[in-house]
């Protein structure tokens, strides 16, 4: 009971562990896989060993270890069948000819350059226990391999899926896949054989015979599952039990025949029929234990198993490095030079070798097999775990250096429904007119038509206005659609195009709704899959080249500030004028109140008011200035009176410029509130919105304000919210110098 009840706090302390490490790696752009992995070696001799080596001692001792095992072998084996289980024929269904080429070719290559770097490692770091052609035919595998599932994620998490880059880097990372397995598999029966003999030879031969067997009648069986799954509308637990045997059945048949464990679960997942739902829902049902309760104790397993401190000499660390560079050049290279072969040019080809290079938990599998067979030693092994986090962790920086984000639009295969219709560029006695651009964020579209229609509001997007004014004018719906795992089922790229596709409908029913028809031609959807939403947010402003984003207020969920969460990191780091709305579900627009105290954010609060007020004949305006014994009354006044002069007196005739005197602003601010239909306030310390420690803004006017509020944040002075639309305004719009 003693040994359970270890083996249990051991769980704990593992998933504890691998969690908090892989949101931290998260949080750094990287895969939680990685996270989760080093959360593994940290818990090893490696690092706890290191410091603690009597409590370590204590927590994993070595009776449980065979415990951790199993334990980690379970979850490798249906962590494989999930792997079977995603690789989608769709996958293959791009340039086959061209992928085909440049997967061997990134495999012959690094296996050329490992069995050469074999004949200086296999004196050095061997067992001498196996054989040279059992070492050289493992070490080639392992540098051959590329983590599918890591690829197929980062590939989701930068939108590549709908690109050239991603639909070729998908087929290739797949036949690059069942390649390395068909090597490794190979390595496998003649570690355990010795050498390539009679034994071996009969070995592969009945590998094939089952890989046979399982395409023709276990693929039979398996249809008439789904047929099964289709008329019932639902996944049974018999049914489920049915295939979890098969999982296990299928692992044991291999393992039999003499290769290993996940060869069979991985081709169980192959041959299942991919038919859409019941995928979902067997990945569904499956990945959440897997990968949450079994994976991390695989990770920790490895971690125990890997140590660090072997590596206590220059020369070994020279010889991990030798080990680093032949691994990334082999990859690298294999594939550039088949790229630029296939005729890709330079910069996909270079980010298609980063791509390719990411060998993450597939290469740790192969690793673990290598050490339990005892073709490499624990410092080898080491070696090639360093290699597996580096080339995992320099794929996401290298990736966006080589191919950023602004050339990722360019490179789409088919035209999304986001394209821009020809009132983006209008050509005015032959010069460029830059549209008015609004980004909103659009969470829940099901929530935020108030959202969309002040946008719609704020912009006008009508042609008679747009070629009146020489400016037409964009809306941009922005959902971002938050995948929380690297391995969860919804992040691999078909399910992520559902799931695109599937907010798209939702976008455009909401759309559908907006008054009058003419606008909807002027609002274009954007949906992309994002690791970080703020992050996202900020980027994709840049590449659309927004003038404002205009996004809802949240309460986070482990704070009461209405500005805090995704939308206090948009105000705070968003390289854009931005507009926080808080919806108070009023529709009218008929009565707008700007509380005015002379900064660049209140500023930018009067523009957006006037926009508003341009767009709307019937709107009028109050800018209340509340004045104490801090305020230049007479200037400031003056300011106001100057850039009003301005208006035409159609606008200007709509404008109330009203003074108090009051200690505290605040007060006579939710007093006037409570007579209009928004108020429009910058982040302001007058107004209790004021920016403070790490970010945080504060959020008392929110709270109290009694009509819908906007509330605004000025990143740039220069950009242009009226010239536009009234070129006698002077373009400067209201800039102080103070």
């Amino acid at each position: 009971m003693h040994t359970v009840i270890l083996v249990l706090v051991e769980v704990l302390i593992v998933i504890a562990m691998s969690r908090l490490v892989g949101l931290a790696f998260r949080s750094i752009k990287q895969p939680l896989v990685i996270g989760e992995i080093v959360a593994g070696i940290m818990l090893g001799p490696s690092l706890f060993g290191l410091i603690a080596p009597d409590i370590a001692a204590s927590v994993f001792p070595s009776e449980t270890i065979p415990f951790l095992n199993v334990l980690s072998q379970v979850g490798l084996i249906f962590f494989m069948f999930l792997i079977g289980l995603e690789l989608n024929p769709k996958y293959l269904s791009g340039n086959l000819q061209t992928a085909v080429l440049i997967s061997n070719i990134s495999i012959i290559v690094p296996f050329s350059l490992a069995t050469i770097l074999s004949l200086l490692l296999y004196p050095l770091v061997s067992s001498g226990t196996v054989s040279f052609t059992a070492f050289t035919l493992f070490l080639g595998a392992a540098m051959s391999i590329t983590a599918f599932p890591v690829l197929a994620r980062i590939i989701t998490e930068n939108n590549l899926q709908g690109t050239r880059l991603g639909t070729l880097a998908l087929t290739c990372a797949a036949v690059d896949d069942v390649t390395a397995w068909c090597i490794l598999a190979v390595a496998i029966a003649v570690v355990r054989n010795g050498s390539i003999d009679q034994k071996a030879v009969l070995t592969i031969i009945e590998s094939l015979l089952y890989i046979g067997f399982m395409f023709t009648v276990g693929r039979w069986f398996l249809k008439r599952l789904v047929t099964h799954y289709q008329r019932a509308g639902r996944l049974s637990q018999f049914v489920l039990a049915l295939i979890y045997m098969g999982v296990v059945a299928s692992a044991l048949i291999t393992e039999f025949i003499g290769i290993h464990l996940i060869f069979g679960a991985f081709l169980l997942g192959a041959v299942m029929p991919k038919n859409a739902d019941l995928v979902r829902e067997l990945a569904i049902k499956t990945e959440d234990f897997v990968l949450i309760f079994l994976l991390p104790i695989f990770f920790a397993y490895s971690g125990l198993r890997t140590q660090i401190g072997l590596l206590n000499r220059p020369e070994l660390w020279l010889l991990c490095a030798l080990v680093l560079g032949v691994a990334i050049a082999g990859k690298y290279i294999g594939t550039y030079i088949a790229a630029r072969i296939s005729g890709i040019n330079k910069r996909e080809a270079s980010a298609l070798g980063w791509l390719m290079n990411t060998r993450g938990l597939t290469e740790l599998i192969v690793l673990n097999i290598g050490l339990e067979l005892g073709v490499i030693t624990p410092l080898l092994f080491t070696m090639l775990v360093v290699m597996a986090l580096v080339t995992t962790f320099m794929t996401s920086p290298l990736l966006e250096w080589t191919y950023p984000k602004r050339l990722i639009k360019l490179d789409v295969v088919e035209p999304e429904t986001e394209e821009e219709t020809d009132i983006d560029i209008i050509d005015i006695s032959e010069s460029y007119v830059k549209p008015y651009r609004i980004l909103v964020p659009v969470a829940n579209p099901s929530t935020q038509k108030g959202l969309l229609q002040l946008a719609v509001a704020l912009a006008q997007p009508n042609l008679d206005i747009a070629l009146n004014h020489r400016q037409p004018a964009i809306i941009n719906p922005l959902s971002l659609i938050e995948l929380e795992e690297d391995y969860g089922f919804e992040s691999t790229p078909t399910e992520a195009n559902r799931l695109i596709a599937e907010r798209h409908q939702q976008l455009e029913e909401l759309i559908n709704t907006l008054e009058p028809l003419t606008i909807r031609s002027y609002i274009h959807p954007i949906v992309r899959i994002s690791s970080n939403v703020a992050r996202e947010t900020a980027q994709i402003a840049q590449i659309e080249q927004a003038d404002l984003i205009l996004v809802g207020w949240h309460r986070p969920a482990f704070s009461n500030n209405r500005l805090g969460g995704r939308v206090g990191q948009i105000l705070t780091t968003a390289p854009v004028d931005v507009a926080v709305f808080v919806d108070r579900g009023s529709e009218r627009l008929e009565s707008l109140l700007v509380p005015y105290s002379a900064n660049i954010h209140d500023d930018l609060a009067l523009i957006l008011a006037l926009r508003l007020l341009i767009h709307r004949d019937t709107c009028m305006l109050q800018i209340l200035q509340v004045l104490s014994g801090n305020y230049a009354h007479d200037e400031l006044s003056y300011e106001l009176q100057a850039m009003i002069r301005q208006l035409p007196s159609s606008v200007s005739d709509r404008i109330e410029i009203k003074t108090v005197t009051a200690p505290e602003p605040m007060p006579a601010v939710v007093s006037a509130s409570e007579n209009v239909d928004l108020t429009i306030a910058g982040t302001s310390r007058a107004w209790g919105i004021e920016r403070q420690t790490l970010g945080r803004y504060t959020d008392e006017l929110a709270i109290k304000c009694r009509s819908s509020l906007l509330i605004t944040r000025r990143y740039s002075q220069v950009t242009s919210h009226l010239s536009s639309l009234l070129p006698e305004v002077n373009t400067q719009e209201i800039i102080h110098n103070s």
